[in-house]
């Protein structure tokens, strides 16, 4: 089943990475929010990590009262992270997993232990009206174990189809797993090292209703700003989306120039 639109949120998180690098108060993630909004972004993206190491408690609590749209918490299923977005109440949490010695998120969510733990944090997440996605790799059984623990969503994981985007295997993946993830009602997402060149097949897939991307737009800012590359992004997506499964998008792509705002 086609998802009737095709969600892009922006992870602001390497925003902050930038401005952590000298420790100080430029460029701020919740200003680059707020222009990713005005260039067409559906929804913001953020990562608060237990080392803390890009984004902050307090970008998050301005983001929380910033952000038009809707706010995505990414966060480890820890008592110290639940008890923030309980009290901020974003309109999303992702579950991720989390190893600090990690450069950036590895894998999918390892839903088959710990499943007390993530049942409990769903339903508590749940209760408080806050939508739960779980990060998970593109395997049939994590999806029906996603779908068992009571997740609203799923965001499949990207990466091996990023990494190796001429190999069938990793897209066929993705499309198998929104497939099943559909079937049993859950919302699909997919993320993690999208970029202009390699969104099309993943924006083609019928039942993906989000993508979550960040480090490839903060990249491309530095050389366009923000705003042109949120809709440089959303372009690419969009000649994806349109082209359906089994178009991609050439490395001659040129995306219409951004217009100014009002």
């Amino acid at each position: 089943m086609r998802a009737p639109s095709q969600r892009l949120y922006v992870n602001i998180d390497h925003v902050a990475t930038i401005r952590q690098a000298r420790r100080t108060v430029e460029p701020d993630p919740v200003l680059a929010a707020v222009v990713c909004e005005r260039a067409g972004a559906d929804g913001i993206t953020a990562h608060l990590r237990e080392d803390r190491r890009h984004i902050q408690d307090a970008d998050v609590e301005r983001l929380a009262t910033a952000v038009e749209t809707v706010l995505n918490l990414e966060m480890a299923c820890t008592d110290e992270m639940l008890a923030i977005a309980l009290r901020l109440r974003p309109h999303q949490v992702t579950l991720v997993p989390e190893r600090r010695e990690e450069i950036t998120t590895e894998g999918g969510l390892d839903v088959s232990r710990n499943g007390d733990a993530l049942r409990t944090a769903i339903d508590t997440l749940h209760a408080s009206r806050i939508r739960v996605s779980l990060f998970i790799d593109p395997v049939m059984d994590a999806v029906q174990r996603a779908h068992d623990l009571g997740a609203a969503a799923i965001e499949l994981h990207t990466g091996p189809y990023s990494d190796h985007p001429d190999d069938a295997a990793p897209l066929l993946a993705l499309r198998n797993s929104a497939a099943q993830g559909a079937r049993l009602g859950l919302a699909v997402h997919a993320g993690h090292g999208l970029t202009v060149r390699n969104v099309g097949l993943v924006a083609a897939i019928d039942e993906i209703e989000e993508l979550n991307i960040g480090h490839s737009i903060v990249s491309r800012s530095v050389f366009v700003g923000i705003e042109a590359a949120v809709r440089e992004m959303r372009a690419a997506i969009g000649v994806g989306r349109r082209a359906g499964t089994g178009s991609a998008v050439s490395d001659n792509f040129s995306p219409p120039r951004p217009t100014s705002p009002a």
